[in-house]
């Protein structure tokens, strides 16, 4: 399979490339040339199939022209050591969990993936394709949140590779933090002095620039890379499997907390694969760029604001230009067309901090279910948007007690705190200062 880039400036890469280099030359992100669809069969038989089972065939449609079948294999099944449930909350709208993985997050999946799959190519020598002094493989990536966590712990004692977390200051969970600034061994957290928008310009520059690439192999392990975005389709499949063996899944309605776009990215590959869903819902919080476009056809980044769900305070989320491309079918349709195909299989919703609060109160009075801020922004969604006939589903995307001190002020409980959490808040913070200013990340890279 090759990849091209949604800039189309840049050299077709093939999977090796595109996941070693993250990013193309021209800035833009990595596309597959095509996406396979995968057979009637499948579907037919999906609700009797493991999640392991479910996404290895999903991955063979992804990967497995690139990657030897068997390793394939054994890399899907490390993947994903634990499963996926779908719970229901109340009436007609359920929850798929996604935050069974080693940080309690959905990134877990996409992170550990993307590990393993950038070790297959290391071993067999395919990094070659990439400049810098040494063999070793820097991964750079930013993050509001959960990306962070997720990516230090995937790639945490890998041989070969060293991560650089770049988050906000002051500006994620307390727990969030620990989960990558106590790890130390290959991992470094880089506490930028601004917002999620700033660190994310800070690792797109480091890629662009030529003297540092030639210092370093650089890589990313955000959304944008294809390695870390087109397994978390492996969840909506899996949804959809365990909803068709509850005789629920003829008029599904599946919704995304949205912050950069590569979660719900994925559930539109997976649908463009074949998916049954019906249609899909973006929920963002007071980060309203995405929801304003479906409203308007134009497409208006800002700076973030600051909220309550701070993994989704993105304002210029990257993966749009993947949704852009993929509905434009790579620049054939007019952006009127474009935003017709896009507004008829996607809606969106946006909710301030004083109604997530309301909607966590209401459903964890209304039913026990404890919600997360993200999660509640995706099930006041599904509440306000569900037609008659339709049954919905949400991601919960990380595990309530990441964001304890918001849930247990809003809701007045104590939210316990699983062990696997716990140990990374007894560990010591390690963390290196940075300003948002290029020139100074780049003489820190250039100095390690």
């Amino acid at each position: 399979m090759n990849y091209y880039s949604t800039n189309g400036k840049a050299p077709i890469a093939d999977l090796q490339k595109a996941v070693v280099k993250g990013l193309a030359e021209d800035r833009g992100l990595y596309m597959p040339e095509r996406i396979n669809t995968l057979p009637k069969v499948f579907f037919d038989n999906i609700q009797d199939m493991s999640f392991r089972d479910i996404a290895y065939n999903v991955a063979s449609a992804f990967f497995g022209e690139d990657v030897d079948l068997d390793a394939l294999q054994d890399l899907v099944y490390d993947t994903l050591p634990f499963d996926c449930p779908v719970v229901k909350v109340k009436d007609n709208i359920y929850t798929l969990e996604l935050f069974h993985g080693p940080t309690l997050a959905f990134k877990d999946v996409g992170a550990r993936f993307m590990a393993r799959l950038l070790q297959y190519f290391l071993r067999q020598g395919s990094a070659a394709c990439c400049t810098g002094t040494n063999s070793t493989v820097n991964v750079l990536v930013a993050t509001s949140g959960d990306t962070g966590s997720a990516v230090a712990n995937g790639f945490l004692g890998v041989d070969g590779i060293h991560v650089y977390v770049l988050y906000p200051k002051g500006k994620v969970s307390p727990i969030q933090e620990c989960q990558f600034t106590t790890l130390g061994q290959n991992i470094t957290a880089i506490e930028v002095d601004g917002v999620f928008d700033d660190c994310q310009a800070l690792v797109k520059s480091a890629f662009m620039d030529e003297e540092l690439n030639k210092h370093m192999m650089l890589t990313s392990a955000n959304s944008i890379n294809v390695a870390r975005f087109l397994p978390q389709a492996f969840y909506y499949f899996n949804a959809y499997a365990r909803m068709k063996k509850l005789g629920l899944a003829d008029n599904l309605v599946m919704c995304v907390p949205s912050g950069n776009f590569g979660n719900i990215c994925s559930a539109l590959f997976g649908h463009a694969m074949g998916l049954p869903v019906k249609r899909f819902i973006a929920a963002n919080n007071a980060n309203d760029i995405f929801y304003k476009y479906l409203q308007t056809g134009k497409y208006e980044p800002k700076a973030s604001v600051q909220t309550l769900a701070n993994a989704m305070d993105v304002g210029n989320p990257s993966n749009f230009a993947r949704i852009i491309n993929l509905y434009s079918q790579n620049g054939q349709l007019t952006e009127a067309e474009t935003h017709a195909a896009i507004v008829s299989l996607i809606s969106g919703a946006t909710y301030s901090d004083e109604q997530i609060k309301e909607t966590m109160c209401q459903c964890y009075e209304e039913t026990g279910y404890i919600l997360d801020p993200h999660g509640a922004c995706g099930y006041q969604a599904l509440v306000d948007g569900l037609l008659p006939g339709e049954i919905g589903v949400f991601c919960e995307t990380a595990h309530p007690a990441k964001f304890k001190e918001k849930v247990d002020d809003i809701l007045g409980i104590d939210v316990e705190i699983p062990e696997r959490l716990a140990a990374f808040m007894r560990g010591e913070k390690q963390s290196v200062p940075m300003t948002k200013n290029f020139e100074d990340f780049k003489q820190y890279l250039l100095n390690v």
